[in-house]
């Protein structure tokens, strides 16, 4: 079922602003240099996953979280964007798009802990405040 603001089910998602960047270069250490690379393998599951949605899946090249790949990013225009280590190529790909879903709803625009995904718990990296955060932490 596509996700849009015009589904009553839906009603209040911001689903055409958010991007989920999936690094295709991610391979654990132990894993061959050959491709495909796992990050690869999570990217083409995650954009099969998030079919019929209006999320933008974005295959990139490094995350720099290297030490605790494969990574993907969450990121929605005037909320939080979230990055995400330790995921699994076979495994995570629908709870990235859970998580997608959690911040697309999210009217205060931070994915919130309790509904979401375990890897998306376990996993998380950072979270960085959008460009116009209104809080001065000085």
């Amino acid at each position: 079922m596509p996700v849009n603001s015009t589904n009553s089910k839906n009603r209040g998602l911001v689903a055409e602003s958010l991007t989920i960047f999936v690094c295709i270069t991610c391979r654990k250490p132990e894993d061959p240099e050959y491709f495909p690379r796992p990050g690869a393998i999570l990217a083409a599951r995650t954009a099969e996953a998030a079919r019929g949605t209006e999320f933008i899946v974005k295959r990139v090249r490094c995350l720099a979280n290297c030490t605790r790949g494969l990574s993907a990013a969450l990121r929605r225009e005037g909320a939080w964007s979230y990055v995400f280590g330790g995921l699994d190529p076979t495994n995570d790909a629908a709870a990235l798009v859970k998580g997608a879903e959690l911040l697309a709803r999210a009217g205060n625009g931070q994915m919130p802990w309790r509904s979401r995904p375990s890897v998306l718990k376990s996993g998380l990296i950072a979270r960085i405040p959008p460009l116009d955060f209104p809080e001065d932490q000085s």
